[in-house]
């Protein structure tokens, strides 16, 4: 395919998911973190485009945006235009299945001292009933998406939506999500999550985050040492998360999370956003079961590692698997625990998904004979997601000491 057809291509999936929002949109971010994994020749027309879904939407106008105000935050008896002093009509960020504006909440309108900036998420009108006609659509996107995606089921990903974006659509709970996690990380050194100020089911009031840009400006533009400083502040999020507030932030795609330079310009804290997608660990964190498999894998355990396996649900009863065949699948997973720092590259990633992606490689069958427990779900995504962001960033970082402090289990009994 011509890099001019592969450009136009890349312009038509973007434009379509841009204009269907809500599930589409999602499934759009969900490939921009997934483009690590590609080849180059493939993804030289798409990289840009899929990039911009990370933080562009197309807007949704200024009127219907305060119609939304008026039915949900005065619907619930908050009396938005006097505390909302000012409002960015313009939309500054987009989220999967709405918009965000800037402007200015005074929490007592009758003292202006009490003014703080927030973000403030609109839900686009009628976005349940669009997700639904949006999940139909993406399965006519398949046989564009297909260079996009080799071997990888566009039907199970969408499923996979249709699961997650129901609770997504309701932002109490990401509120809920939001609030635990502020709390949390109060006045952490590393981290700045911003707390809720108000919300509804389709508003969310939030304080207002102040940074230099997303992730996404990191991965095109950033220093070796911004790239390893913000990567290893991603991985120590993503598992000390569930230790803090039993839940795992699930949606790493780099737009979620902001560099917050130091007073020199030096790489700073890291900026978290959108807690839409959290699972919600039943455990009160990370299955101990998770690290203790990473553990015996490192071994080289192989009974140890088809036991805990089938323990766990990934391989049923009846199933049969070679055990060296399975710990080689389990390398992509593996691999970084083994070495006391490691440098998450493109080019590793892309070997990775090659091996585990070619049919005719015994490994790579494996995997059609594994299951993932409903437990898991969200968790493996945000390893793979989580993964592939920090093979964008080329990110050097210290994965064995971060599993051994976070990740329950993994540490030597």
């Amino acid at each position: 395919m011509s890099a001019e057809v592969q450009q136009r291509t890349a312009e038509q999936v973007f434009r379509t998911l841009g204009q269907l929002k809500g599930g589409a949109m999602k499934f759009g971010q969900m490939l921009s973190v997934l483009e690590a994994a590609l080849p180059d020749e493939a993804m030289a027309g798409y990289r840009a485009e899929l990039t911009r879904l990370q933080d562009a939407a197309p807007p949704m106008p200024t009127a219907e945006v305060r119609r939304v105000l008026d039915e949900e935050l005065g619907g619930a008896g908050i009396a938005w235009r006097e505390h909302l002093v000012s409002f960015d009509g313009g939309p500054t960020a987009a989220a999967s299945i709405g918009q965000v504006h800037r402007g200015r909440w005074r929490d007592d309108p009758a003292d202006p001292a009490t003014e703080r900036d927030v973000a403030v998420k609109v839900q686009y009108p009628g976005a349940g009933d669009a997700i639904a006609s949006d999940l139909r659509q993406l399965s006519r996107l398949a046989r564009t998406l297909a260079p996009i995606l080799p071997g990888i089921d566009v039907r199970a990903l969408v499923a996979e939506l249709q699961d997650r974006m129901a609770e997504e659509l309701d932002y109490r709970l990401e509120a809920e999500a939001q609030r635990a996690f502020a709390a949390a990380y109060a006045d952490d050194e590393r981290y700045l999550v911003p707390d809720v100020v108000a919300g509804t089911e389709k508003v969310l009031v939030s304080e207002w985050l102040e940074s230099t840009g997303s992730l996404a400006t990191v991965i095109a533009s950033g220093t070796p040492e911004e790239r390893d400083h913000y990567g290893q502040l991603l991985v120590r999020f993503l598992f000390d998360g569930p230790e803090r507030t039993g839940m795992l932030h699930a949606d790493p795609h780099p737009g979620n999370f902001r560099t917050i330079p130091g007073p020199d310009g030096e790489p700073g804290r890291l900026g978290v956003l959108d807690f839409g997608a959290v699972a919600r660990l039943p455990e009160g964190g990370l299955p101990e079961a998770m690290g203790r498999l990473l553990r015996v894998a490192g071994q080289s355990d192989l009974d140890g590692l088809e036991a805990g396996l089938r323990a766990e649900g990934f391989i049923r009863d009846k199933v049969r698997v070679d055990p060296q065949l399975l710990l080689t699948f389990l390398g992509p997973f593996v691999e970084p625990t083994l070495v006391e720092e490691f440098t998450f590259t493109r080019e590793w990633m892309r070997e990775q998904y090659d091996r585990l992606s070619d049919p005719r490689d015994p490994v790579a069958a494996v995997g059609l004979r594994l299951n993932l427990p409903p437990s898991y779900l969200l968790i493996h995504r945000t390893w793979l997601a989580g993964v592939g962001v920090l093979s964008q960033l080329g990110a050097t970082a210290p994965f064995r000491a971060i599993l051994v402090e976070s990740l329950p289990g993994f540490a030597a009994d």
